[in-house]
């Protein structure tokens, strides 16, 4: 009986050393295309407060972010030096916020999405692998998905300083663009 109970405890540990090489092989792999990638054209869609929202993005590495939003608002978003500006064109409404102390940014910061990738937990998930957040403060409200196939960002799931849910699932369109530094550009204060 012992011998049985001490090979099932060395099947135990072999599975579990197992999965923790293909957990760290699946986030070297995560790294290293992110790693290579400088920017991103994505659609997306994106759930708050039981509210769908759809749109194109161009995100540019670091910190620098510009949506398009499809509604009737003509909804642009825009982040750039650690400030975020929601425009309503339909009603030349500008709203400014800071950001500097929001996970969000984390997202938008290759180092720091790194870092995330790393020290997180791994779930698969259908064809979705997610991180999620780790306990360190600063990074346990955020989790990442990645194609499982591709290994590319497919979005984020993040809990905002007012607690509310977000969920954004990206669906990229193209890589590598060099996008025109005037693109995220913040409007003026009027």
């Amino acid at each position: 009986m012992k011998f049985f109970n001490y090979l099932n405890f060395k099947f135990f540990l072999f599975l579990v050393f197992f999965a923790t090489t293909i957990n760290a092989g699946e986030k070297d792999k995560i790294i290293l295309n992110l790693k290579k990638t400088n920017s991103i054209k994505f659609n997306f869609t994106q759930f708050s407060n039981e509210k769908k929202e759809t749109g194109l993005c161009l995100l540019l590495f670091p910190e620098k972010l510009k949506c398009k939003y499809k509604d009737n608002m003509h909804k642009e978003l825009i982040i750039s030096e650690k400030k975020l500006v929601i425009i309503q064109k339909r009603y030349d409404k500008k709203y400014f916020y800071p950001i500097s102390k929001s996970p969000f940014l984390k997202v938008l910061n290759k180092k720091d999405l790194i870092k995330i990738i790393k020290e997180a937990d791994i779930e698969i998930n259908g064809n979705r692998i997610e991180l999620v957040g780790s306990n360190t403060e600063s990074y346990k409200k955020i989790n990442i998905l990645f194609n499982k196939k591709n290994l590319d960002l497919a979005g984020w799931k993040i809990i905002d300083q007012y607690n509310n849910k977000i969920i954004f699932n990206i669906d990229i369109v193209s890589k590598n663009l060099i996008f025109d530094k005037n693109e995220f550009k913040l409007p003026n204060l009027n």
